[in-house]
């Protein structure tokens, strides 16, 4: 289990941006995240007033981020890499996602090449899928000095 503290070693993401809380498995080829939605998330202000709803393209982004902890997890020289979007594909929202949810983030590896991966990812409130989508990232390598901001 790894907690924000650890993600945040492996990834150069920070608030607001930082979109899992948590890493509750992961081996080879699987990784299931929790992010916890809060009613006091930024964009919560405005989409929508009256009905907060979490951004379908931040649910996808916090399955991406899952990934990212996957696909870097083992990378000696991790601080110096990035994991950029190649394509999202088959990427549906089944259900809102609102305050006080608890979405689990679950990503398996369809392939993987040298510099490249493709997962399948699935996001869910409960039992209940939110979302799903499949994920191509490219691992790149980090412009500057490659020391994230800690």
């Amino acid at each position: 289990m790894l907690d924000v503290n650890r993600i945040k070693d492996i990834l150069p993401h920070r608030y607001p941006m930082l979109l899992v809380d948590r890493i509750v498995e992961i081996d080879e080829k699987r990784v299931v995240g929790l992010k916890n939605v809060t009613a006091n998330e930024h964009f919560f202000q405005g989409h929508f007033p009256g009905f907060p709803v979490m951004p379908g393209v931040l649910i996808v982004e916090a399955m991406a981020q899952c990934g990212g902890v996957l696909a870097l997890r083992g990378v000696a020289d991790r601080a110096n890499k990035v994991v950029l979007f190649a394509s999202i594909d088959e990427c549906r929202f089944r259900s809102p996602v609102t305050p006080g949810d608890q979405l689990r983030l679950e990503l398996d590896i369809l392939r993987r090449r040298a510099g490249a991966i493709k997962m399948k990812g699935r996001a869910f409130v409960g039992d209940r899928l939110a979302a799903e989508a499949v994920l191509m990232c490219a691992i790149a390598d980090r412009p500057g000095d490659g020391r994230a901001a800690r």
